[in-house]
């Protein structure tokens, strides 16, 4: 108790803050590294089109999973040790793919891919223990910037490696990333041990209760479900349509997906202005924004280069919207409470990632029945759909946050 009350009475350092936006990006880049791999990892391991969009659903049901049972563990054991046992797995489920040579067990460890990495969701409210109140949003924007880079980041990196020596060399590389940022982690992270009031079968127990009891995080989570389920039906098929109606190769995609990046500097720039109130503003303008970018891809389709601009547009556009809103969600859950916040995250992060790995699924059956056309106009009703239920929000519920 004594030392969690030292912790929270400093204000984070910045190398902290740093070392904390670096390890999640490492992390959580683990679970998209596949995205733009789905061709030829499916026809190493012998997975058809219709079914190849599983390479990415069960890493995200292995990170809900995670998000459901392992990180509210962050509430009652002591956080740098969960953090590098966590990590151990992820290590091992990297080599585990590295090494398959069949559908079944590339798949069964990117499962435990995503197991593992919900580390990252662990590391951020560990960030927002160690931010005085005052900067606490600033923190949480920094730090997720960073995951939010590792995402992005991720998916050129994986192409650009594979069209030189292979989708393997993908895992294999973070494998030894991972374990390096596991030792160091371990010994240079502040120890931070909770006082639990109640054992984990209680502790299990009580998120359906904080589901029902706490209004923001129900909806907060619903917003992020419907944009990151675009996001993710998005960075699913763009890859298969810039390889059919492009041409494109590894290297063409990595490119894509380097400028998509542009989109993570709108998570510090929320979270700043979060701190100021402008919560309830910037989260309809994300909706708006993301709900225009898959109505620019629907409306300026074909081949032409004007056609690829609009589409780079539109990841930029839809990657801002996303960062922009889940930074928004985080600095208003982690508000309610310390003594809850790792539950809160974890449900928040689980109700929007299984958002995402339904879109993940249905992006790959929507390609193959209606092409591009029929996949976007998926995509233009999911934030749609946010936007409409965020126009249903209460005064107080705003003025709450």
């Amino acid at each position: 108790m004594k030392t969690n009350q030292i912790i929270e009475s400093k204000r984070i350092s910045s190398w902290m803050m740093f070392l904390l936006a670096s390890a999640c990006g490492l992390i959580v880049a683990n679970l998209y590294y596949a995205q733009t791999l789905i061709e030829p990892i499916s026809v190493s391991i012998g997975l058809s089109s219709e079914a190849a969009g599983l390479i990415v659903t069960l890493t995200q049901i292995g990170y809900v999973v995670g998000l459901l049972f392992i990180v509210p563990l962050s509430d009652i054991f002591e956080n740098r040790r969960l953090v590098a046992v966590s990590l151990i797995v992820v290590v091992c489920a990297l080599l585990a793919a590295t090494f398959a040579r069949n559908a079944l067990s590339f798949l069964t460890a990117s499962l435990f891919i995503g197991l593992g990495s919900v580390v990252a969701q662990i590391l951020v409210p560990y960030a927002a223990h160690l931010a005085s109140e005052e900067q606490r949003g600033r923190v949480v924007g920094n730090v997720m910037s960073g995951l939010l880079l590792g995402i992005m980041f991720a998916r050129p990196l994986a192409s650009f490696i594979t069209s030189i020596w292979g989708w393997q060399t993908v895992f294999a590389l973070s494998a030894i990333v991972i374990t390096l940022l596991t030792v160091l982690l371990s010994r240079i992270l502040p120890e931070r041990r909770p006082s639990p009031t109640i054992n984990y079968d209680k502790l299990i127990f009580s998120l359906a209760g904080l589901l029902k009891q706490t209004p923001i995080l129900r909806r907060r989570g619903i917003y992020q479900a419907c944009l990151f389920g675009a996001f993710s039906l998005f960075w699913t098929v763009a890859p298969l349509r810039l390889v059919n109606d492009f041409g494109m190769s590894q290297q063409g995609i990595a490119l894509f997906a380097l400028v998509g990046m542009g989109g993570a500097i709108a998570a510090p720039i929320a979270g700043r202005l979060a701190d100021k109130g402008w919560t309830g503003f910037l989260t309809g303008l994300s909706m708006l924004i993301a709900t225009l970018s898959f109505l620019l891809a629907y409306f300026f389709q074909g081949h032409s280069t004007t056609a690829l601009i609009l589409l780079i547009l539109a990841a930029i556009m839809l990657d801002a919207a996303v960062s922009g809103n889940l930074v928004l969600g985080q600095k208003a859950i982690y508000s309610l409470g310390s003594e809850v916040r790792g539950r809160l995250n974890g449900l928040f992060m689980s109700i929007f990632f299984i958002g995402g790995a339904i879109s993940s699924s249905l992006g790959g059956w929507s390609y193959a029945h209606g092409g591009w056309s029929f996949t976007s106009l998926i995509g233009v009703v999911m934030p749609l759909l946010a936007l409409l239920y965020f126009l249903t929000e209460k005064r107080t519920i705003c003025k709450e946050r």
